[in-house]
């Protein structure tokens, strides 16, 4: 069986990574920056899988990684939601722009 080459793994995850990159910097919707930082993390992973895989394949270390890096988006992700959902009942927005503007 082929392998996918290492070259292929690393664009698809530069693509992630710019894609991300760009949708936290180009979006002003709280939603759609937290979706951007999520595409950035899973660009990692790839990279520590990919990685692992073809200079270690016998060693798990770069899994250990990915499991940790999980775990650390999955926390950051309900956090960034619980005060997402908190500034949206006080204000009535998640824009940017707003948030910035606001007297508390």
């Amino acid at each position: 069986m082929n392998q996918v080459p290492l070259s292929h793994i690393l664009f698809v995850s530069t693509a992630l990574f710019f894609i991300g990159i760009y949708g936290l910097f180009s979006r002003r919707n709280l939603v759609c920056m937290l979706m951007a930082v999520e595409l950035i993390l899973n660009s990692v992973n790839i990279n520590f899988v990919a990685f692992n895989k073809y200079l270690y394949p016998d060693r798990l270390d770069g899994f250990f990684f990915v499991v940790f890096i999980i775990t650390i988006a999955a926390a950051e992700a309900a956090v960034a939601i619980a005060i997402i959902i908190n500034l949206y009942r006080n204000h009535r927005s998640i824009d940017v722009e707003d948030a910035t503007n606001m007297k508390f």
